[in-house]
């Protein structure tokens, strides 16, 4: 069967290309190689509960009577949609929580800032000029060379401690680099979570995804559950086909994979043939989930959205030594947005950097012990910011890892951002196969989303 455009992996870039090529009469094969859509920010669904993969908070928060130009704005404007379909709610509040600082952000940017000129008001001017050359920069120029955020940063910000806070969130919710991140990723992730910040649907991330498929199929694409691809056939540098793990062998003139940029060369059917240049991702989490049987939250006065933590005022972002690092994390509560009625189950979701390595050496039997120390670790942390908690409060509990992410996703050692070299414009040594979602570059839900956007118009619809 011959298609205009043939996209591996229906996560949210996914989607989007093919929301995009659909609309323009583009005959779409969208082909997943699960049950259900979503990739990196799906969910499943286990002891009779919903529960969200990848989403704490979706960024890029913005108001249905701001008409500015927003990220947010461009999704809606690019896939036809509307801001209520999405049914997004605003964040309480969030914290960056280091060992001798602490800073609380919201969606008012102005609220962030006075916050900072309290706790480091030696910064003030500093932090006016980091904010000129944020607001400056092209952080979507698909051609920049890559330019690290660390140096940017302390070149203006003079306190260290003030640096690494700045990278803390932003770390964790965008880099595939250790202890840094690309300062056009910076960039992005710094708008998406200070200027505009985070929301969510009630719903969590089954909404958005419905949302998508939504309109995908309403647009005539054909979407492919539970279909694999075994090969990418290649001929003189062209992808000619891609055979399915069924022997199947369907064909277009451009193919567009979200499933990984190393991932999808493996695939090609001439990958030997030359040395790949692409360096695995090796940043990969541990997260433990809780359902709790009463309203503790409440009860504790505990109204943090999220709360980036760090035991230290140095903060590392690497893969650790041991099998999970409980010294910096993130905690999420998906209750503490605000909803017009509160959410029917009291959650808790704890993150933690985890060695890949470790994960996938385990046995069985050691894997079951490891999740349960990952259990004992993820309560440990919560009782150190909700006063009272303790595990009797505890009615359901699931526990993810880099084996997870990797089982599920494909990425190479559960990779979750992916590798540090990304094809900002999406090519690949192969002329007619594109790359959007994680590593090319643009993270996190609205950032797949644009990606698959960004692509889709760039290599499949520009001059055509």
């Amino acid at each position: 069967m011959n298609y205009d455009a043939i996209i591996i992996g229906a996560g949210m870039s996914g989607l989007a290309a093919g929301i995009r090529l659909a609309y323009y009469g583009r005959k779409v094969c969208l082909i997943e190689k699960h049950f259900v859509t979503g990739g990196l920010n799906s969910y499943y669904r286990r002891g009779g509960y919903n529960l969200d993969v990848g989403l704490h908070a979706m960024t890029n928060y913005c108001t249905p009577q701001n008409k500015t130009l927003s990220p947010f704005r461009k999704i809606l404007r690019q896939l036809r949609l509307k801001h209520e379909d999405f049914a997004l709610r605003p964040q309480k509040v969030s914290k960056i929580c280091f060992k001798s600082a602490s800073l609380n952000f919201n969606n008012d940017f102005n609220y962030f800032k006075s916050q900072l000129h309290e706790v480091f008001p030696s910064q003030t001017d500093n932090f006016e000029k980091l904010l000129e050359r944020i607001n400056s920069h092209n952080e979507l120029d698909l051609n920049a060379a890559p330019l690290s955020a660390r140096l940017v940063i302390s070149s203006i910000i003079t306190d260290p401690l003030l640096t690494e806070m700045l990278l803390c969130p932003l770390s964790y919710y965008g880099s595939a680099c250790e202890n840094d991140m690309e300062f056009g990723q910076f960039v992005i992730m710094f708008k998406s979570i200070f200027y505009e910040g985070f929301s969510r649907p009630y719903e969590g991330v089954r909404k958005i995804i419905g949302v998508l498929e939504k309109k995908f199929k309403e647009c005539g694409g054909e979407l492919r559950l539970k279909t694999e691809v075994k090969s990418i056939n290649i001929e003189a540098d062209n992808a000619r086909s891609i055979t399915l793990a069924s022997g199947e062998e369907i064909s277009a003139p451009k193919i567009l994979s979200t499933i990984g940029l190393l991932e999808t060369l493996t695939l090609a059917s001439d990958h030997n043939r030359t040395a790949c240049a692409v360096t695995p991702g090796k940043l990969s989490f541990t997260e433990a989930i809780f359902i709790l049987k009463d309203d503790i939250i409440s009860r504790a006065g505990y109204d943090n959205t999220i709360i980036f933590y760090n035991d230290s005022d140095k903060f590392s972002y690497q893969r650790p030594a041991k099998i999970t690092n409980y010294k910096s994390g993130v905690i999420c509560c998906p209750n503490n947005f605000l909803y017009e009625k509160p959410l029917e189950d009291i959650i808790l979701r704890v993150t933690n950097m985890a060695n890949c390595d470790i994960w996938h050496s385990l046995d069985a039997a050691e894997y079951k012990k490891q999740k349960n120390e990952v259990l004992t670790g993820a309560i440990n942390v919560i009782k150190r910011f909700i006063p009272g908690f303790n595990e009797n409060l505890i009615k359901f509990h699931d526990i993810f890892t880099p084996e997870t992410v990797k089982r599920f996703t494909g990425h190479i050692n559960g990779a979750v951002y992916g590798t540090a070299d990304k094809s900002k414009n999406g090519t690949t040594r192969i002329r007619n196969l594109f790359i959007a979602g994680t590593d090319q570059g643009f993270l996190g839900i609205i950032g797949a989303i644009l990606s698959g956007i960004s692509i889709a118009n760039l290599h499949f619809l520009m001059n055509e």
